[in-house]
């Protein structure tokens, strides 16, 4: 059998941070969708001030979504074992008390409370 080359073309994807991330899936996939939320000054703008918000969403099937969770669990495993117990930063549990606090004073009203990217 002759050798034969083959030529492959790679094309690497930005390096992306993601803030958020959600998922649904319908009968045949899982949509996996990551965004990154960043704050920007605009000067040109009455308030100065908006978001830039990107998406990059990741589309899988069901089989896949289930391995891609085992591969995570594992990981993470190794991580904690490495480097110790991934815990909640004190900035986030101070920001759940916060907003636990403003539900009790909203009585029956449902009210939600988002972080402002603006500082």
């Amino acid at each position: 059998m002759a050798e034969q080359q083959v030529n492959i073309s790679i094309n690497e994807g930005e390096a992306f941070f993601a803030h958020e991330a959600s998922v649904s899936f319908n009968p045949t996939q899982f949509v996996l969708d990551f965004k990154c939320i960043t704050p920007r000054v605009d000067m040109r703008s009455k308030n100065g001030h908006h978001l830039a918000l990107k998406h990059n969403v990741v589309l899988v099937e069901p089989f896949h979504a289930k391995a891609f969770i085992e591969l995570l669990v594992k990981m993470v495993d190794a991580y904690e074992k490495q480097f110790g117990k991934i815990d909640k930063p004190k900035a986030v549990k101070k920001f759940e008390e916060k907003h636990k606090e403003l539900i009790k004073k909203a009585g029956e009203e449902q009210i939600t409370v988002a972080p402002s990217y603006f500082g």
